[in-house]
């Protein structure tokens, strides 16, 4: 380990950029009367996501002698849409986050979300919504240009000649052999998520110059959004993309509590296939959902993505005061 590694991995020019981002971010928000909410960030319940891992730790104090499991957020969604069913209103969070196993140039274990809730707002108000703060925060930035919007049906069509809606994983992962040239191991011919997966991030991400919204994903694929009402067989689901990178996941959240449950439990089904342990449900959000989630729509913003792009750095450990080999 080199003797320089207790500096900074930013220059300090990036980090006083990221202080006037993070005070615009804040002005931006006070503008339109959003509260600035402070959640947890370790909890009893851990995501049941497949693909997305959580940091476990232990409890050992008082009223769990013989320890009591816990994880560190992979965001901080389900405690706020908790605030949300008791009343609280519109709300964001930046919050640091924690998923295991990420690390690269665009990854590391932990990192900074910007996470905000609208209620009563359709996906469209809150994707320009998304555009405005972006526009504001990336301002001045060469090639901008406007924002892009097509569905997920349609970027497969156009960036990869197939539809990402109705192939099956044989025909996928005929395209990966033939255009990507290379075959993950363990990924099954009948995960045709996981073969679409792989489609968007090596042959169509690369290919995204400026700025886009992919919207309406498939309904295997809603996360924690609505089914489209008018076409079931797509989520109320969107993504920004800026020349290729992936910077924000939005919904028209799902407040369905049984439908919830159910998706939780299929996660964990799809978690035991792969020989991942079962993670206990979020009750406590179960719950919340019961009571009554209102109508709205949230998104999640990779904010040191951001800037990554405002600063013109290429890697995520350019941006970070401490990226993991530092910290």
């Amino acid at each position: 380990m080199s003797g320089e590694q207790w500096r900074p991995g930013a220059s300090l020019q990036t980090l006083r950029l990221r202080a006037r981002m993070l005070e615009e971010i804040r002005h931006f928000f006070r503008q339109r009367d959003v509260l600035e909410v402070d959640t947890p960030a370790l909890s009893r319940a851990a995501l049941t996501s497949p693909v997305i891992s959580s940091f476990q730790t232990c409890f050992t104090g008082p009223g769990a002698a013989g320890g009591s499991d816990a994880w560190l957020h992979t965001s901080p969604e389900f405690f706020m849409k908790r605030l949300l069913a008791a009343g609280l209103g519109a709300m964001y969070q930046i919050a640091h986050v924690f998923r295991d196993g990420e690390l690269g140039p665009r990854h590391n274990p932990e990192f900074t979300l910007l996470e905000w809730y609208r209620p009563d707002f359709s996906l469209d108000q809150l994707i320009e919504e998304t555009w405005q703060l972006v526009q504001r925060l990336l301002a001045g930035q060469p090639g901008l240009g406007s924002l892009q919007r097509i569905s997920y049906q349609e970027l497969f069509l156009r960036f990869a000649g197939i539809d990402g809606l109705t192939e099956d994983g044989a025909r996928l992962r005929g395209v990966v052999l033939e255009r990507v040239g290379e075959v993950p191991q363990g990924l099954a011919e009948d995960d045709p998520d996981g073969w679409k997966d792989l489609i968007l991030t090596r042959l169509i991400e690369p290919q995204l110059k400026g700025v886009w919204c992919v919207s309406h994903y498939p309904a295997s694929q809603a996360a924690l959004a609505r089914l489209d009402p008018q076409n079931p067989a797509v989520a109320e689901r969107f993504e920004i993309y800026v020349d290729g990178l992936e910077l924000a996941n939005g919904f028209r959240e799902l407040t369905d509590a049984a439908e919830q449950r159910r998706r939780m439990q299929q996660e964990n089904a799809a978690r035991q296939a792969l020989g991942l342990a079962v993670m206990p449900l979020d009750n406590h959000f179960l719950q919340a959902l019961e009571a009554g989630l209102p109508d709205c729509s949230g998104v999640a913003l990779g904010f040191d993505r951001l800037l990554m792009l405002a600063a013109g750095c290429n890697r995520l450990e350019e941006v970070l005061a401490f990226d993991w080999e530092r910290a």
